[in-house]
């Protein structure tokens, strides 16, 4: 879609820290004006208007009446709920780009039915991490290697959210945090061909699990395991160890860890800010109508689901005990 002035007008659907987040980056881009913003909070969206120069409108119909360019939408994964109504569905009606925060909704169904509504727009997904510096180093260093073994983990606290303990506001911590190191490791060792999970407990006040584990099969050969927990007073380790023929690469948002024959690791870290500008540039590159690689972009709403059917596959696979097949 070719802009309707230089400048992009931009809107944003929810406004809370992730909204703020792309806000505040976006803000510093010469070629983007944040038009209007709603929240089903006024008062929450009257403070990110005030703060970004935005205009706070009641709902999704009067921001597209602001004849913008793009929308963001950075909602908690239940508000995606109902899909014929969701602000992707009336967003892709308009006929504008999309950008939509991560998870694609607590469940698969809805993010499917979703799916199909926003086909015929461009849309990303905030898998930022794809964007990452020591993201593009790892796939450098495993380009000629067979990987052999995988680990994920995500072991963190209870996010200070009312809804996120509640199953089926945020879906779990494999959907709303973990889909995160699952959707790096599809990016770097393959797609996953089955799941087995098991759970242990739940968070304290709600019903999501405390601890999951996770053996992933992978369709090249590779076998990996995910492990996740919301058991603790703040974030401990989020990333991926992957394992080929002398090689050990490390990997998560802001850091790099190799160690290659018998050399000493050697670990690098990042800004992870740089990774968030950089999802948000390749956006506004896409809307613009500029070249923009693929291979460092966040993904669409399509490859995105891909992420989604297979974090919600390890999600029913912990409820049920039972494996789960991926095709």
């Amino acid at each position: 879609m070719v802009p309707k002035d230089p400048i992009l007008r931009l809107g944003f659907v929810g406004t809370g820290g992730v909204a703020t987040r792309h806000a505040t980056i976006l803000s510093g881009f010469d070629d983007v004006a944040l038009v209007a913003a709603t929240d089903v909070d006024p008062t929450r969206a009257a403070a990110f208007s005030e703060q970004f120069g935005a205009e706070a409108v009641d709902d999704v119909a009067a921001l597209l009446a602001r004849e913008l360019d793009a929308v963001y939408v950075c909602v908690p994964p239940f508000a995606h709920r109902p899909a014929e109504s969701s602000a992707e569905a009336q967003v892709a009606a308009a006929g504008l780009p999309l950008f939509v925060e991560k998870p694609l909704a607590p469940d698969l169904a809805t993010a499917e039915a979703i799916g199909d509504r926003v086909g015929g727009v461009l849309t990303r997904v905030g898998h930022h991490w794809r964007c990452a510096e020591p993201v593009a180093q790892a796939r450098a260093l495993l380009a000629d290697r067979t990987v052999r073994l995988v680990s994920a983990t995500w072991w963190d606290k209870v996010p200070p959210v009312s809804w996120w303990a509640h199953r089926d506001l945020s879906g779990g911590p494999v959907v709303e945090q973990a889909i995160h190191v699952l959707d790096l490791a599809r990016v770097l060792v393959g797609e996953v061909t089955e799941v087995s999970a098991r759970a242990h407990g739940t968070v304290p006040g709600g019903d999501v699990d405390a601890v999951t584990t996770a053996l992933l099969s992978f369709a090249n050969g590779a076998v990996g395991t995910l492990s996740a927990a919301s058991v603790l007073g703040a974030k401990h380790r989020a990333g991926l160890e992957i394992v080929a023929d002398g090689l050990v690469v490390g990997v998560g948002e802001d850091w790099i860890e190799v160690r290659d024959g018998a050399a000493e690791p050697v670990r690098s870290e990042f800004d992870r800010w740089t990774a968030c500008e950089a999802a948000d540039r390749a956006f506004v590159d896409g809307v613009a109508g500029r070249p923009v690689d693929p291979v460092t972009s966040p993904p669409d709403y399509a490859e995105a689901l891909r992420s989604h059917r297979l974090a919600t596959a390890v999600a029913r696979s912990a409820a049920s005990g039972a494996p789960e097949k991926l095709s």
